[in-house]
């Protein structure tokens, strides 16, 4: 089954990329290699939920999250190559915004790392992974990702 197809399963939409908010581009090409920039859970006005996990954010509210900014993510990658382009997924980081005693960073990232498990499948979506606390992120978010995928061009 293709990754669209999966996604109209799913009941999810594909939102377009949003503009970037500084000086750099949506994805970058390295080789067969599609980098994609980092990306929070906004949508043409709703800017996500902002907050601190551990604080006033649930984990589960996070890893809600996490799964929308990995809408974003496909979103650009559905704008660069097409999801059904995809090889395999090469890696995921993910940025979470909590207090300095919170400790379940790698809990919210799943919330992504699921998603791209139902999309693309065991094989396609296996991806290594790194979960980083952070003290800030961009609009207050309370989540960022980034992904490197392995496309056919």
């Amino acid at each position: 089954m293709t990754a669209r197809k999966r996604l109209a399963e799913l009941g999810l939409d594909l939102p377009a990329p949003p503009p970037p908010k500084g000086a750099y581009t949506p994805y970058r090409w390295c080789g067969d290699q599609l980098w994609v920039s980092g990306a929070t859970a906004r949508r043409p006005g709703a800017p996500g939920l902002r907050g601190v996990v551990g604080a006033d954010v649930t984990i589960e509210q996070a890893a809600d999250q996490a799964r929308l900014a990995a809408l974003n993510l496909l979103g650009a990658v559905e704008a660069a190559a097409g999801l059904d382009a995809v090889r395999g997924l090469v890696h995921l980081r993910g940025y979470v915004r909590g207090t300095t005693e919170f400790d379940s960073h790698p809990a919210v990232i799943d919330g992504a790392s699921h998603l791209m498990l139902e999309v693309f499948g065991a094989d396609r979506g296996a991806h290594a992974r790194t979960a980083i606390g952070v003290a800030s992120l961009p609009g207050g978010a309370c989540v960022e990702l980034e992904l490197v995928a392995a496309v056919d061009r």
